[in-house]
């Protein structure tokens, strides 16, 4: 009798394990069916946008299908001209706000410039490109251009930015550079120096209290972000694989930890980019008479129908014809004030490009901040809603600034286009792997209990 009663309390326990084994077994596959959900949903909500890009007037779809089909090719053809190649820019400043000490370790950091006796004579008299134009450090990518005057571009006042630190007027200390030898890439330059930059950007000129409902200050706080965004997505895209072989290519793991992981990132890089177009196509009737001379008769026509063609677009116009509204900014009696003040912050933002310790990352951040700097003054050229509109002045380096930012964010547009699908598929192969990894660790232990339980009933 006492060992009948001893065997079913036994058969009772193992039968207990088996269920604690059950239910935990369950568990952990509610677990993993809930992670699966969150990353299919993180999917399909945070890297799928749809509708409305907020504060813009253009959807998301429409966007990803003009850029492609008409933006992209058009921009990246017309910043190869002879016109939109070349920037002026001052590369070595003193930074107004704390010691410079973050040099860049990496070649790539730097910008080279040629000395005089480098350049082929046909260049020199011409001011046409050269293709084979070879630096005395080996490096053609980051060759620097100094043979073109600027009275080889005529036609072109010198007024100052007022959204802007630089003196643009001050040639003494600029140079040329060839933009498609220094592509924007990774360049290694990383650490405290560089997110001391980027953490005084928005901790000292681009905050906002939650719920505030300034639309000026969120407007500001969105182009940095996207501008960021759009930074980080080119070093992603064309980052250093390999070291010792000199391999180049995308970062997968680093686009998405910078980008893709982050919806608002890629939101406020829509954002960016509409508020960029928006500035150009309101800009169509100086950028389609404007000249865009350089001495080479052939280019430069070709350099005036491409713009005529990117302003003037049927489709552009059709599918979205005012990517941004900048009519509802500044309203009331507060709204020179705080158009000022804003101005004043952009300025800061500006002069902090001269604190980058890395000497290629300071060109393109001059040249795109500049471009951002000369959509603002686009949008937002009257001082107050009574005065009159005053007629439109750029320089020629804002206009090279401003195409060139725009082509920089409709990259970042196909980057992000591109790169999401096969970033996807590794993060589901990673869920995939990682759950099979633990549902058999789960097993393995149920089975290890039932197998201590009977052989324990059998004793």
């Amino acid at each position: 009798m006492m060992v009948e009663e001893n065997k079913k309390k036994l058969e009772k326990s193992i039968w207990g394990w088996v269920a604690i084994g059950a239910v935990v077994v369950a568990l952990a596959m509610g677990f993993l069916h809930t992670h699966n959900y969150k990353s299919c949903t993180c999917s399909q909500d945070s890297r799928k946008y749809t509708g409305i890009v907020e504060d813009c007037c253009c959807d998301y779809e429409t966007v990803d299908s003009l850029n492609a089909a008409v933006l992209h090719p058009l921009l990246q053809e017309l910043v190869t001209t002879p016109f939109f190649r070349y920037f002026k820019v001052k590369l070595w400043c003193d930074c107004p706000f704390w010691p410079d000490d973050g040099m860049c370790k990496l070649r790539d950091c730097s910008v080279c410039e040629c000395p005089e006796n480098e350049f082929p004579e046909p260049f020199k008299k011409h001011g046409l490109p050269f293709d084979d134009l070879k630096c005395q450090e080996g490096k053609p990518q980051a060759a620097v251009d100094r043979t073109l005057d600027s009275k080889a571009f005529r036609g072109w006042i010198e007024v100052d930015n007022p959204w802007t630190q630089d003196d643009e007027t001050d040639n003494g200390e600029m140079t040329y550079v060839n933009l498609l030898l220094n592509p924007e890439r990774y360049t290694g330059y990383t650490g405290p120096s560089a997110r001391r930059i980027w953490d005084a950007v928005y901790s000292d000129n681009c905050k906002y209290a939650p719920g505030e409902i300034c639309e000026e200050k969120k407007v500001l706080y969105k182009l940095i972000s996207g501008l960021h965004t759009s930074i980080s997505t080119h070093i992603a895209a064309d980052y250093l694989l390999d070291e010792t072989k000199n391999l180049w290519g995308r970062n997968l793991d680093l686009m998405y930890d910078r980008v893709l992981q982050f919806p608002d990132r890629v939101r406020n890089l829509y954002f960016t980019f509409l508020f960029v177009l928006r500035a150009v196509t309101k800009a169509t009737d100086y950028l389609e008479q404007a000249e865009y001379d350089t001495g080479n008769p052939v280019e430069d026509l070709k350099t005036q129908s491409l713009m005529r063609q990117l302003v003037y677009n049927e489709k552009l116009r059709k599918a979205c014809p005012v990517p941004f509204d900048e009519a509802k900014l500044w309203k009331g009696q507060s709204g020179p004030e705080l158009k000022q003040q804003i101005q004043k912050q952009f300025r800061n933002i500006s002069a902090l490009i001269d604190c980058v310790g890395c000497e290629k990352c300071r060109l393109w951040g001059k040249l795109q901040v500049l471009g951002l700097g000369t959509a603002l003054k686009i949008l937002f050229s009257v001082d107050g809603q009574k005065h009159p509109m005053p007629p439109l002045q750029l320089q020629r380096n804002e206009v090279i600034a401003l195409m060139n930012l725009l082509n920089r964010l409709s990259e970042s547009l196909n980057f992000v286009r591109e790169m999401s699908p096969n970033i996807e598929k590794s993060l589901e192969r990673l869920v995939s792997d990682h759950s099979v990894s633990v549902i058999s660790s789960w097993r393995k232990a149920v089975e290890a209990v039932v197998g201590i339980r009977s052989r324990s009933s059998t004793t």
